[in-house]
């Protein structure tokens, strides 16, 4: 658990205020608030709050603080990034369905395209970081779990590392990956704040700082990162109906950054692949990492109106591959 000190919780205060718009304002959820530093940050600026505690021992301090308000904060024991869990059966607290989540908050689902019905403010658990990116990508591009609601915007402290993963730009040896591809193509991406990892209690047994290792990227800070889904996501051929493809795909590409795009295709017994390319203006020798992300979606989409994809056995392998991570 990390433990922002009062000055970034006032820098987190000025970021949700720049991205208020008239009219009705989402809720905020925060995740993990802990003794409630940033809590009290955001109900002194007249946010209404639902915290989210997965940590008993916190919950006391939290409750009275709710009851000191008149409705302005709402205090539930749960855990954000352990909502709708694959297991079936009883779920056991801080485990929840987001169902319940959302019903406890007040909160009915609106169409994709209509305004932001909630904002999240948390941080992701460092321990399961590139794990937690995944599996919120699935819901995203599914519209399950928190997206069944609309388009929930995520404030989300992550390492300095996976931020560079999320904004890499093509060609980027190290930090361009499918990961990049899916997450540009679903949100709007902003930088909101740097903080160094020295600004938090993150300290080990031997005094040193708990600061996750990265070999090829820089990572002296954590990044507060907004992700928007963007309105215009399911506008075009991609659906949640058919978006497990798109990610297989996007992720058999870039499997192998340095293949060239045109034997990707091949490989997948795609007839008329040049020609395919072509009319898309992609060069037929492109590397798989000089895509952009758009390029991917364009690529998807004149592939799935073809029928090519159900066509071959690429198919049969995008349905193994959900069956085994379901």
């Amino acid at each position: 658990r990390f433990i922002a000190c009062p000055q970034l919780a006032r820098t987190v205060q000025r970021c949700l205020q720049d991205g208020a718009r008239p009219g009705p304002q989402p809720v905020l959820l925060e995740c993990a608030p802990g003794p409630g530093i940033l809590t009290r940050t955001l109900l002194n600026a007249g946010v209404r709050v639902v915290a989210l505690e997965s940590n008993s021992a916190f919950l006391p301090n939290l409750q009275s603080l709710e009851n000191s308000l008149d409705g302005q904060l709402k205090v539930i024991y749960g855990d954000f990034f352990r909502l709708d869990p694959l297991a079936s059966g009883t779920l056991k607290p801080p485990a929840m369905c987001s169902d319940k989540l959302f019903e406890t908050m007040g909160v009915a689902a609106v169409p994709w395209r209509a305004d932001v019905p909630v904002k999240m403010f948390g941080f992701l658990p460092q321990k399961k970081e590139r794990n937690t990116l995944w599996r919120l990508l699935f819901a995203l591009y599914e519209c399950n779990s928190i997206y069944r609601y609309g388009r929930v915007e995520l404030n989300i402290f992550i390492s300095e590392k996976e931020y560079k993963v999320l904004t890499a730009r093509p060609g980027d040896a190290r930090a361009y990956q499918a990961l990049t591809v899916l997450w540009q193509v679903g949100c709007e991406i902003q930088l909101l704040h740097m903080e160094p990892w020295s600004s938090f209690i993150t300290n080990l047994k031997n005094g040193g700082l708990a600061v996750p290792k990265s070999m090829w990227l820089p990572n002296d800070h954590l990044c507060l990162v907004r992700l928007t889904p963007r309105q215009n996501l399911f506008t075009g051929g991609l659906k949640p109906t058919n978006s497990s493809t798109f990610i297989f795909m996007v992720k058999q590409c870039l499997a192998k950054p340095k293949s060239r795009i045109t034997d990707r295709l091949n490989s997948w017994s795609l007839d008329s692949s040049d020609k395919l390319l072509k009319e898309l203006e992609i060069p037929k020798n492109a590397q798989a990492r000089n895509l952009y992300p758009e390029d991917y979606r364009r690529l998807f989409e004149a592939l799935h109106n073809s029928s090519m994809f159900t066509e071959t056995w690429f198919h049969d392998d995008v349905l193994e591959s959900i069956r085994n991570i379901n």
